[in-house]
């Protein structure tokens, strides 16, 4: 009886000692259990700011050849980001109202119908511009009158903001800038809060009937008009060691009151002692219209609070500067590196903002460009280069030429918009129905210097699977109701001259065609919910919308961009540490 009594006497001991000891491990357990319980809540996690960037008119080289010189935004982007190196328009329109319309859907011009900055409008026997809306009217801020009138009416498919102002319902504001209607209007859609751009003619900042009147923005107007930059010299911000090209760019084609070379006044016309058009004009085409619609974006971010309410906001800003200093100087000029470093500076103040205000890891940036652009020709042909102009004027004189034996009613010709060719009503039927005169005219085309390739609309409806790249990029931009009769495709570094006959070019080089220096840009993303790295796979600008989309949670209408999941966090984002290690292009 002892022993049994000293047996459950151990046993009970025994037992006491076991339920203490898992006592000990009950906090780190119920602190396992509730981990999934946390993570659980992360498939609803947003960032509460989402900021596209986009470029006007940046080629993906410029990010190689001048990085080492940059010290703000645009490095903090390449070192902090996740950088796609090998992305590219597959389509052969690459133009501003295309390219921005391509980002914000996340689909090809075939498909959201913006197949140019402006096209022939057949019904209307005129020219239209991608935005142009007839039933409503531009608004002025600051008490300008403005002409015209413009908005998202000709998108054929939400943009990104539409839908994730529609699908969050969270009280998301939509906000976007640029000196173009045409690249605010298309970032946000036909449902933005505050869609802002520039006219020159009066120098106003500008809105429509079709959205809002932002008292953030007539706020600021009246406190910081354009017109206290008149007087004002763009020089050099870098030492004249550290520019790549000649400090006179060949063949370029100033603005009016620039000259050639550094420095470049902004004082208007010659007896002005105030701003004027033309000052407005040369303001565009400098640092400071870039720098002024970075501290826009700063001042919507304080006064609407954006990204500090439950939900996430949208900001947008397309800086046009470089698109104008492009044109007027070339890639190859001292003004273009000037710009960008510039720009660099101002980007890097504008994360700063948003660091201070959003906080660090809880925003995300999308960064791309719209289009790059060719080199000047003079320049090429100077370097001993095969390149030219290949000239809309003498297209259209020897299409007429080649049609007089066959007796065709005048005009023959309705419109030569870019490299799209309008026949005049009925023409182009009746060339298909008389093959002659269709093989005369395609070979009087043929016979232009410059020219490449013609196809006709019927060899691009349906975007038919081809081995040709360059049909292929065509059909990426063909639009039945909105794309011409005949597409012409330019040789290789012989951009378009579509200068009146007897006046010369208002432009030093162009862009718009199917070839790498106008396809290639930089895309990269930065902060919330992103793995920072190089990557090199084949990507495009399409895939910017899928990719913020997937990190809003939030349904797109097209399938054409995909998302870009190896550069998004695994896992909850792990905000601003995630950073290279020094050589390696993962993270750490």
């Amino acid at each position: 009886m002892v022993r049994t009594t000293d047996s459950c006497e151990r046993r009970k001991a025994l037992t006491a000692l076991l339920l203490a000891f898992v006592g000990t491990l009950t906090p780190p357990a119920r602190a396992q259990r509730a981990r999934p319980a946390a993570r659980s809540v992360e498939p609803s996690a947003k960032p509460r700011l989402v900021v596209l960037l986009v470029v006007d008119q940046m080629r993906a080289d410029y990010v190689d050849k001048f990085r080492f010189q940059w010290t703000g935004g645009l490095k903090r982007l390449v070192e902090e980001g996740a950088w796609f190196r090998n992305a590219a328009y597959p389509y052969a329109a690459t133009e501003t109202c295309v390219g921005h319309a391509t980002i914000s859907t996340g689909a090809l011009p075939a498909t959201h119908g913006m197949i140019s900055n402006e096209w022939w409008d057949r019904d209307l026997g005129k020219r239209v511009t991608c935005t142009a809306d007839p039933t409503v009217k531009n608004v002025g801020y600051a008490g300008a009158t403005v002409a015209g009138g413009d908005s998202a009416v000709k998108m054929l498919l939400p943009a990104f903001a539409e839908e994730l102002k529609f699908q969050s319902g969270e009280g998301t504001r939509v906000v976007t800038f640029s000196l173009k209607a045409r690249a605010s209007i298309t970032m946000g859609g036909r449902t933005a809060d505050a869609v802002t751009w520039f006219d020159p003619s009066v120098g106003a900042w500008t809105t429509s009937s079709a959205f809002p009147v932002a008292p953030f923005v007539e706020e600021y107007a009246r406190a910081h008009p354009v017109s206290r930059d008149y007087g004002k010299t763009w020089a050099p911000l870098l030492p004249a060691s550290s520019y790549l090209y000649p400090e006179t760019a060949v063949g370029a084609v100033p603005p009016s009151g620039y000259g050639a070379a550094f420095p470049h006044p902004l004082r208007g016309k010659p007896d002005s002692t105030t701003a004027d058009a033309l000052f407005y004009s040369q303001w565009q085409a400098s640092p400071y219209a870039d720098a002024y619609l970075a501290q826009l974006a700063e001042a919507a971010v304080d006064k609407l609070g954006l990204g500090r309410r439950a939900g996430t906001d949208f900001l947008a800003v397309s800086f046009s500067s470089v698109d104008y200093v492009g044109h007027a100087f070339g890639p190859r000029s001292w003004e273009i590196q000037d710009i960008l470093a510039r720009l660099d500076r101002d980007l890097g103040t504008l994360f700063s903002d948003l660091d201070r205000a959003v906080g660090k890891g809880n925003y995300v940036v999308a960064f791309s460009a719209d289009h790059g652009v060719v080199p000047i020709p003079d320049d090429l042909i100077k370097s001993g280069r095969e390149a030219g102009w290949l000239n809309l004027a003498e297209v259209r004189a020897r299409i007429e030429a080649a049609l007089e034996p066959f007796h065709f009613a005048k005009p023959i010709i309705s419109e030569i918009a870019a490299t799209d060719l309008y026949f005049a009503p009925g023409v182009y039927d009746k060339l298909r129905a008389d093959p002659a005169a269709r093989n005369a005219v395609l070979k009087a085309i043929a016979a232009v210097p410059g020219v490449a390739a013609v196809y006709g609309a019927e060899e691009l409806e349906d975007r038919p699977a081809t081995r040709s790249p360059l049909r292929t990029a065509q059909a990426n931009s063909f639009f039945p109701a909105r794309s011409g009769d005949l597409l012409l495709v330019p040789q290789p570094y012989w951009p378009w001259d579509s200068s009146e006959p007897g006046k010369s070019r208002s432009y030093g080089t162009t862009h718009g065609t199917p070839y790498a220096y106008d396809q290639r840009v930089p895309v990269l993303f930065m902060g919330y919910g992103i793995r920072p790295g190089e990557y090199f796979a084949s990507v495009t600008p399409a895939d910017i919308a899928p990719t913020l989309a997937a990190l809003c949670r939030v349904t797109l209408a097209a399938r054409e961009g995909h998302i870009l999941s190896e550069a998004l966090e695994k896992s909850q984002p792990r905000g601003a540490g995630a950073k290279r290690a020094p050589g390696s292009s993962t993270p750490q």
